[in-house]
């Protein structure tokens, strides 16, 4: 199942456990030239800094460096909003999802038609991503 709401796409998955699920979410993200810049296990983080439990959850920065270095060109100060999110959390029912950060409406605010051009390449990336799970 899809969802695609006014600031993510995600796409619940039942057939895999986190660490197959992370992989094919990194082996899609790199067909569409995308590498993970960053990793951020969510429960870990809760456990340690405030001692609660939460279902797993890792928020995984990727970028890819071509759409990053045309929309930087455009505005430098667009690193702000870099690099883009997407999530993989398990369920309570034991299946998955993932989601990702739907760039045009991350980066609406700008109000910059070149950056809106970018941004909805990018979605279309991220969408066959998600779709691709």
């Amino acid at each position: 199942m899809n969802t695609t709401t006014s600031y993510f796409m995600s796409r619940h998955v039942a057939d895999t456990d986190m660490a197959a699920l992370k992989d094919r979410i990194t082996g899609a993200l790199a067909k569409e030239g995308f590498g993970v810049l960053t990793e951020i296990d969510v429960r870990a983080t809760m456990k340690k800094k405030l001692e609660k439990d939460v279902e797993p959850h890792l928020i995984l920065g990727a970028c890819n460096p071509h759409f990053a270095f045309e929309v930087l060109g455009i505005d430098p100060h667009i690193s702000t909003m870099l690099p883009c999110n997407v999530t993989l959390r398990q369920l309570p029912d034991g299946s998955h999802e993932v989601a990702a950060i739907d760039p045009v409406a991350a980066m609406g605010a700008m109000g910059n038609p070149a950056i809106a051009q970018v941004a909805a390449r990018v979605r279309e990336a991220l969408q066959r991503v998600i779709d691709s799970m």
